[in-house]
């Protein structure tokens, strides 16, 4: 590996899934695995393409009982391309025997490449090189270059090139007993002689793909029709050390689109007027270029190269096309199946960083959420609730797609899911609207859009809050929190938690901030929204009440996780390592013992720690006295240190947050947990999870990681607020903000020393806080500020 390249060397079957996830090449609007093109799906190999918020929905019977799941579609292939010689197998690495085989990422140009030597027999040798793109500047379009070059013979080679509609969903064994067949309709044909064609459409929400490839070599192509493929063929005449090259360009398209009339005629008209592979390539390189500048990151060694392959991924799953897209966030980006192509929180990991070099994107991003804020209002009603509740799992509409059932495949069992009772994604979009505007300084998205979905926010929660006397606070009963290990107490018959800390505590914030919101909008405005929604004094009252009374449970001197938490039994965590070793994924573990993880202190993933994620330590200290209660640093230090001894890190997203909060409360344990979140997908920790597709919150937080939690960077109040923590690991890096009119605002850090410059234009100063002082730099301006030690 070079700091801009990520490379495998040789054949290794058990590793392509991981391989074709983590060389996944997009563009915010497609993308497809970094599959071998002359390999079909199969046990090891996974070829799929992803269109952003491509959804379909169907019906399956599993264990009696018909279940409905909607997911991300795999639509046709567009990649096939494979060879022999005249009479010979089709060569893949499986029927031929390889004697060299390397796989290069490019980042820095958003290219696949592969060179693979394949052994013909009697010192005959095939060599294969590609390059692959998705196309940044032009996000309907991709190509594959192919050179072969025939070592020790002359003769023909028979190369087919394929459009292939036969595809399903069967990238996740868990889901195989789920109905996968999401395409219907299968078309294929002719446009030009050297164009063929494929179109489509869902089965349920009837969403129309159209597919047309063009072939290019110095030989003559044939078209064939075989149903569901439309296929291209032509035979190359290979000298020895001479390379015979075919290019195949794609274009797609889908009902989706806008300003489009059909996506079959879009497609067709796009691919004929594409330029040939020299001059796509020029115009991805720029587009490229332009992402890198706009997203600098300079880290040094090993931890920068893994942090530049997880900002390619970002951008390739949420570029700037995505701002034009009605998208979310997919917590597995567009690289495979898993979780269904399903929207959850993840996005609370991913907007702050994009906020401050893509907020366009965070834009869209966020309208996703608007646009859905009306079937969240009816979900509220429909359990009895007012406001707005958000869904856990989110695809096409906004209507709840947590599935009721999930497999645990260690005992074979499909069991209840409950984690549609994790309510506190609503605080989770609320807190991103707060974060976009704040960075960006969008005033209209935050008192038009922005306002509405707050507010309804902010409703739920006043709504779902309820007095309890013998306490004298508020209580939010019934939910999940981000360990989503609880579901219920021991023994219990119904689901759900009562007062689970981060729920509550990231409720008071949502009402405190909106109550504040709704006293600054300009008047005009404000009684707009009043008058749309509803809303009278009387609830504002209640607002300001729940703000400040909403329980939270303590035990031990420690915040509890939720009410009882303190009473379950400690686990044995030494004997449970010994005997299973990876414990990350206990609650199957113990499922398959007839146990349940309900009873006991151990937690999938950060909870109670994740306020010390979201918030600095000034603003968790501020909500805690608004809600009558202390925390004070030793308190919460005695809290890391219990959760830190009680969690399995059952989630990619673990290891970051504790990560992030160790490196204020206990710097000399925080790298252990940084190194954890940055090798997640690329070791594939989780065991085989990767494979289905990257963990695209992780990959976004560990870049957040060094732009915020390393630099105690907060966007409040019309100022940047800086509190570094350097890492001894990580006390050098530097990186590029976009911020509130400011295009490429520089920080570096450096042995004690924090460079920020100004780019020059016609925007306001910028007024930047620390601890000990304040300064204005000027558009033009340099500051060096020595920190304190």
């Amino acid at each position: 590996m070079t700091g801009w390249t990520w490379e495998y060397e040789g054949y290794a079957p058990a590793d392509e899934r991981l391989r074709e996830s983590l060389c996944t090449l997009g563009n915010g609007y497609f993308a497809t695995r970094g599959a071998l093109p002359e390999c079909a799906a199969d046990d090891v190999h996974y070829p799929g393409t992803y269109v952003a918020g491509c959804y379909n929905r169907l019906t399956s019977e599993v264990a009696g009982r018909s279940v409905e799941n909607e997911d991300m579609v795999n639509v046709p292939n567009w990649l096939p391309l494979r060879f022999r010689l005249p009479g010979g197998p089709w060569l893949t690495p499986e029927s031929t025997k390889v004697l060299d085989h390397r796989l290069t990422l490019h980042t820095a140009s958003g290219m696949l490449e592969r060179r693979t030597r394949y052994d013909l027999g009697g010192e005959r040798v095939l060599t294969v090189r590609q390059q692959r793109v998705v196309h940044m500047a032009d996000p309907h379009l991709a190509a594959l270059r192919t050179e072969f070059t025939a070592e020790g013979f002359a003769g023909p080679l028979e190369v087919e090139a394929a459009l292939d509609g036969g595809v399903t969903n069967a990238g996740v064994p868990r889901y195989r007993d789920l109905d996968g067949r999401h395409l219907t309709h299968v078309h294929t044909g002719t446009a030009d002689p050297d164009t063929v064609w494929l179109r489509c459409r869902t089965r349920t929400s009837d969403i129309r793909i159209g597919m047309a490839a063009r072939l290019t070599a110095d030989a003559h192509v044939t078209v064939r029709h075989a149903s569901p493929y439309a296929i291209q063929e032509l035979s190359l005449d290979l000298e020895p050390g001479r390379p015979a090259t075919v290019d195949k360009t794609v274009a797609l398209h889908t009902s989706r689109d806008p300003a489009i009339s059909d996506p079959l005629y879009a497609a067709v008209d796009r691919v004929g007027r594409a330029p040939g592979f020299d001059d796509l390539l020029e115009s991805h390189l720029t587009a490229w270029d332009q992402l890198w500048r706009r997203a600098a990151l300079d880290v040094a060694g090993e931890a920068g190269r893994i942090l530049r392959l997880h900002l390619f991924h970002v951008l390739q799953t949420l570029s700037p096309h995505t701002a034009d897209l009605d998208v979310g966030v997919p917590a597995r980006g567009l690289h495979g199946e898993a979780y269904r192509g399903h929207v959850f929180w993840d996005e609370l990991f991913v907007l702050p960083y994009l906020n401050l070099h893509f907020p366009e994107v965070s834009r869209a991003l966020l309208r996703y959420r608007h646009r859905r804020l009306e079937q969240a209002c009816t979900a509220a009603r429909e359990a009895g609730r007012k406001g707005a509740m958000y869904p856990w799992q989110s695809g096409s509409d906004g209507r709840e797609e947590t599935q009721q059932l999930h497999l645990n495949p260690r005992s074979g069992r499909w069991l209840p899911d409950h984690s549609r009772l994790q309510h506190h994604v609503g605080s989770a979009v609320a807190y991103n609207v707060w974060q976009y505007c704040q960075a960006s300084g969008d005033t209209e998205f935050l008192h038009t859009k922005g306002a509405e979905t707050l507010l309804q926010i902010a409703r739920f929660w006043a709504d779902s809050a309820v007095y309890d006397d013998s306490l004298g606070r508020h209580r939010i009963k019934g939910v999940v929190g981000p360990d989503e290990y609880h579901e219920a107490y021991p023994d219990a018959s119904t689901p759900g938690l009562d007062d689970n800390a981060y729920t509550n505590v990231t409720a008071a914030w949502v009402l405190t901030r909106t109550l504040e919101l709704l006293r600054t909008l300009p008047e005009p405005r404000r009684r707009e929204l009043v008058e749309r929604t509803g809303l009278d004094g009387g609830e504002l009252e209640l607002w300001e009440d729940v703000s400040r009374t909403l329980h939270v449970p303590f035990h031990a001197g420690v915040i509890s996780q939720f009410e009882g938490y303190g009473d379950l039994e400690e686990l044995d965590w030494d004997g449970y390592r010994g005997r299973y070793g990876d414990i990350r994924r206990l609650d199957r573990i113990l499922e398959a013992e007839g146990d349940s993880v309900n009873r006991y202190q151990a937690s999938k993933q950060a909870d109670v720690l994740m306020l010390g994620y979201l918030f600095s330590p000034a603003e968790l200290h501020g909500l805690f006295d608004r809600l009558g209660l202390r925390l004070d640093d030793e308190t919460w230090r005695r809290t890391v240190d219990h959760y830190l001894h009680r969690t399995s890190h059952g989630s990619t997203l673990s290891g970051l947050v504790h990560g992030w909060v160790l490196a204020r409360a206990r710097r000399a344990e925080a790298w252990k947990y940084c190194q954890e979140a940055l090798q997640g997908d690329i070791a594939d920790i989780q065991g085989g999870t990767t494979g289905e597709g990257i963990h695209l919150g992780a990959m976004a937080g560990t870049l957040d990681l060094v732009q915020r939690g390393l630099t105690g960077l907060e966007t409040r109040r019309g100022a940047l607020w800086l509190d570094p923590v350097p890492l001894p690991e990580l006390s050098s890096y530097g990186f590029n903000l976009r911020y509130q009119g400011h295009w490429g605002v520089r920080l570096h850090l450096e042995r004690g020393r924090l460079e920020i410059s100004v780019p020059s234009s016609d925007a306001t100063p910028i007024d930047v806080r620390l601890p000990d002082r304040a300064v204005r730099l000027a558009p033009g301006e340099t500051g060096q500020l020595d920190l304190p030690d």
